[in-house]
């Protein structure tokens, strides 16, 4: 039966300034790239050989993957690059510090648009300077100009179901490297958590979650690979007869 492995990236420098990051192709910290190869060489422990490795397209994203495989000496693992893997897009409040927000627009506001399911923060416009209007990376895409951790899931199941389970369904092992509300919604997918539960569902940076697959793509176990970090983890989901 078939592995995935989940793995966000490694402490960034806006985690570090605690700054809503989403699409901000900022890098990684000396924290995160130690958090990156240290997943690398857990994964290498675990005796993961993922066939192809998906990821998005954001910096600390692909520097946490090409960490992670050095140190697991995967050099040679094909990688897939996606925008459709990226971080929650923030909209507006890209760019900003958390606390100065919730000073701002009060702490109650900015909890809701951190972690509501369905209810995004305001729109980025043009003039943002973070505007993503241009850039090479989205060159004939429709992107969103903000985005919940709903519509999040909208864009990354669809990727998930062309891309990914395919590769599952044939038996391959496969890691992805991404995001944290990115791999909140596979989690959700995978797991069948709640809308209401979803967004209390954390993600650790740089420590990998091994998920054992059925022939249906259905969890049966799944554990951090640091476990000295871990976090919890949903309920498997009951096999349906």
């Amino acid at each position: 039966m078939p592995r995935l492995v989940l793995l966000r990236h490694g402490q960034s420098q806006w985690n570090l300034e605690n700054r809503f990051t989403g699409w901000v192709n900022v890098d990684l910290t000396d924290q995160g790239e130690a958090e990156a190869r240290k997943g690398g060489t857990l994964i290498a422990e675990a005796g993961f050989t993922p066939a192809v490795m998906f990821t998005s397209v954001l910096k600390r994203a692909l520097r946490t993957g090409d960490l992670a495989l050095s140190a697991a000496g995967l050099k040679d693992v094909p990688i897939v690059r996606d925008w459709h893997l990226n971080e929650r897009h923030y909209g507006g409040l890209t760019g900003l510090n958390k606390a100065e927000t919730a000073e701002r627009h009060g702490e109650d506001q900015v909890r809701i648009w951190r972690r509501s399911y369905d209810v995004p923060p305001p729109p980025m416009q043009d003039d943002h300077p973070h505007s993503f209007a241009g850039d090479p990376l989205y060159e004939g895409q429709t992107i969103p100009d903000t985005e919940s951790l709903k519509t999040t899931l909208d864009r990354v199941l669809p990727y998930w179901d062309a891309e990914i389970a395919p590769r599952l369904k044939a038996g391959e092992d496969v890691l992805i490297v991404a995001h944290g509300n990115s791999l909140r919604a596979i989690v959700k997918h995978l797991f069948a958590v709640p809308d209401d539960r979803i967004v209390g569902v954390e993600i650790p940076t740089g420590n990998p979650l091994e998920i054992d697959l059925d022939g249906d793509l259905v969890p049966t176990d799944a554990r951090y690979l640091d476990t000295g970090r871990a976090a919890d983890l949903p309920p498997l989901p009951e096999k349906q007869a």
